[in-house]
């Protein structure tokens, strides 16, 4: 339970870092627990406990079995019997505990019968030689003697396990967990450029951000016309793209306002919706090169509310895609960002990455001591030339 509670909080979008578990002393434990853990959450107001869980063991049945006399117990078939070996006290004492304490005999049998083994044993041992032991039994002293505790080791074949269930008994303070989620997901955009220069002449002020994992997120997706000359043109697919947002169970807005499409990506990512749907005129197939408008009509420009990054797909594709993020599906945005990427993307991060390792390389002298190492080949000429440039190379 404390592994299916921390996973819930990471899900909830809980910060792993500000997440630990806490066990109970045993002077702060409740009367019926016999452990218990709590889930403690670093927020503003310092780690504040969240959840409890609380091992209750079989505290409840049992009270209310030794309340009612009625066994409150379950039992399971056991795959293959098992032969067991019990000490306990004699059928034959019992029998005389009845004559001898009459209506607490029931009583003093069962105290005697919740005692372990050893107990039972250094008792018998006890009343053996001294004749009598005396024992207290909720309040009451009794007096027994050898002959009444007696005991015997039976041994016997189970062919089924009798139980009383335990209770293991979680407690959520969902008002502080989802203090803790606004909290942790909450940001501020550090570089807003990939938002400038689509209609907005771009605030100094720097948008903040609720960075719901889609699944948690109230809104899963918005709607938005690339400028209001779309609006008028787009009412037919609008309709059926809320149809089918509808029919996979999300919940969508439409921003049709007159704002700048990179101000209404700041108000949905302060509203802590994960994607958007942007519909321009390639969407409706009047886009500027006429060469690709056959080709873009349908599609829509999806984007993903943390990283900003945008990938173009069928519009019908979409609801599908969005419902598959925002529930428990193994795709990931990263995985369909991949398999979308344009061309130029894909080359843009091979630059990216050849650049970074040529900074590497030059950090460390790499292409310097590799020229100096090919030159004095080219002098050498030897037969090995691996081996000549790897013990060039371990010279330097």
């Amino acid at each position: 339970f404390i592994g299916r509670t921390y996973l819930f909080l990471l899900r909830a979008g809980c910060n792993e870092k500000h997440i630990r578990f806490r066990q109970h002393l045993p002077d702060e434990m409740a009367h019926y627990a016999c452990d218990c853990w709590d889930a403690e959450i670093e927020m503003s107001l310092g780690w504040v406990e969240c959840v409890g869980i609380a091992d209750r063991s079989a505290y409840d049945l049992t009270c209310h079995s030794k309340a009612t006399g009625v066994a409150l117990t379950a039992q399971r078939d056991l795959p293959e019997p098992r032969v067991v070996t019990k000490f306990g006290i004699a059928k034959k004492a019992v029998a005389k505990m009845g004559k001898a304490f009459k209506k607490d005999a029931k009583k003093v049998s069962a105290y005697l019968a919740e005692l372990s083994s050893d107990e039972l044993q250094k008792l018998e041992a006890t009343a053996k030689e001294a004749g009598q032991v005396k024992i207290t039994v909720e309040g009451d002293e009794f007096e027994l003697t050898a002959e009444l505790i007696e005991c015997e080791t039976v041994t016997e074949k189970q062919h089924v396990e009798v139980y009383t269930p335990n209770v293991i008994e979680p407690s959520f303070g969902i008002d502080r967990i989802l203090t803790a989620v606004y909290e942790h997901i909450f940001f501020v955009r550090s570089a807003a450029e990939e938002e400038k220069g689509k209609g907005d002449k771009g605030d100094k002020q720097k948008p903040g951000v609720l960075a719901f994992p889609p699944e948690m997120a109230p809104y899963k997706v918005i709607i938005l016309p690339l400028d209001m000359r779309v609006v008028p043109q787009y009412g037919e697919m609008l309709a059926e793209l809320r149809t089918e947002l509808a029919a996979h169970g999300l919940q969508y807005k439409v921003d049709e306002s007159g704002a700048g499409i990179g101000r209404r990506y700041a108000r949905a990512d302060e509203l802590g919706i994960p994607f958007a749907i942007t519909i321009d005129f390639d969407t409706l197939g009047q886009g500027q090169d006429a060469s690709k408008s056959s080709e873009l009509k349908g599609t829509a420009t999806l984007r993903e509310r943390d990283s900003t990054e945008q990938i173009r797909l069928p519009l019908a594709d979409i609801p599908g895609l969005i419902a598959k993020l925002c529930g428990a599906h193994w795709l990931t945005w990263s995985q369909l960002a991949a398999a979308h990427a344009t061309d130029a993307k894909v080359a843009d991060d091979k630059a990216g990455a050849s650049a970074d390792m040529m900074d590497y390389l030059k950090q460390h002298a790499i292409p310097n001591k590799l020229n100096a190492a090919v030159n004095k080949l080219a002098e050498a000429k030897p037969a090995d030339p691996i081996k000549f440039l790897i013990d060039e190379l371990a010279k330097q």
